[in-house]
């Protein structure tokens, strides 16, 4: 796996409005730890993070004054909305520990039995195991060919070498599930006046199928 570098600047100033300054000037607010070294305060610019982040990248090399680190996006905090980045937590790591990290897990393909059922994905991430320097960006689930009643457990995932999910192995990732019926409301229980209460449709789920997604 290639590290990606990313340069970084000295910080000074702590609170609020040293960290809105820096984000008017197109700077985001960071600081790096672990290892046992004391935390550093940085500032990195908001387009070479969020290039990182859009090609999904968990492992860099800052560049801080004193040289180059190994370090891991530990965490990312975004505004309100969900949008704009206001703060990051890199952590320090050798490219040869283990650590315990939770990645994304992406749909691949278009399930067949979506066309008459519902999918269900309980799990969007994995936590695993693995040295920090083969940590994958994401890890695909090949929903292709899943069926009305089918899932997919953590178990049948297919990993990257040296990565081990510690997820319960018998937990569901996804699945395929019957709609469920609705009774209209206002009528009559079934066993009251002797009548079936009237189904007017089915209760399907906001999800949309998962389609293809592109590479």
């Amino acid at each position: 796996m290639d590290i990606v570098k990313l340069p970084t600047q000295p910080r000074t100033g702590k609170g609020s409005r040293p960290a809105a300054r820096l984000r008017k000037e197109g700077l985001i607010p960071a600081v790096v730890y672990g290892h046992k070294q004391a935390p550093v305060s940085i500032a990195l610019k908001y387009d070479d993070l969020s290039q990182i982040l859009r090609h999904h990248h968990r492992l860099v090399e800052l560049g801080l004054p004193g040289g180059g680190e190994t370090a891991l996006i530990k965490e990312v905090q975004h505004d309100h909305l969900g949008k704009a980045i206001l703060h990051v937590d890199f952590e320090r790591v050798d490219k040869d520990e283990k650590i315990v990290i939770e990645v994304e897990l992406k749909l691949k393909g278009t399930a067949p039995g979506s066309s008459s059922g519902v999918l269900d994905q309980p799990l969007h991430s994995l936590k695993v195991e693995c040295l920090a320097a083969q940590v994958p960006e994401s890890i695909n689930v090949n929903i292709s060919s899943l069926l009305l009643g089918q899932a997919i457990h953590v178990k049948e995932l297919v990993l990257p070498p040296g990565v081990v999910a510690l997820n319960d192995p018998d937990a569901i990732v996804i699945q395929v599930k019957t709609p469920t019926l609705e009774a209209e409301p206002g009528a009559v229980p079934a066993g009251e006046g002797g009548a079936e209460p009237e189904i007017v449709g089915r209760r399907v789920k906001a999800e949309e199928p998962a389609a293809a997604e592109k590479k």
